[in-house]
């Protein structure tokens, strides 16, 4: 069988399908490379979030604001961001102080507080 392109190029069906692998395959490692770079950084935040941040805010326990609820994250974030960080790592109203994240950096502290406020 073979396939007929608008250009008049004329290829077996075994060498496009040969062509669409390779293509895919590059395409895979170029994702699995940019995760690993970049996206790295975020699947921390997001795994830190999960095992500290969520086990309050993902439901509003204790009134601790909800992840995503930007409305109830504005006022908090006019004071600004060291006194959020401020905030998580000495503790703030029924906030334990670290906000369980024990080894959190301030940079991770605010990366998170964004994460959680947009």
């Amino acid at each position: 069988m073979r396939v007929v392109y608008a250009e008049q190029k004329t290829q077996t069906v075994s060498s496009v399908f040969a062509h669409r692998l390779i293509k895919s395959a590059l395409l895979s490692v170029l994702v699995v490379a940019g995760s690993v770079g970049v996206g790295s950084a975020q699947a921390a935040g997001t795994d830190q979030y999960a095992h500290a941040c969520a086990t309050c805010h993902a439901a509003g326990v204790l009134g601790a604001p909800k992840a995503g609820d930007k409305a109830a994250w504005a006022s908090r974030m006019k004071q600004g961001m060291p006194v959020m960080v401020k905030h998580a790592k000495e503790g703030y109203k029924n906030m334990p102080a670290g906000g369980l994240c024990k080894n959190c950096t301030d940079e991770e502290y605010a990366s998170l507080i964004k994460m959680m406020a947009n």
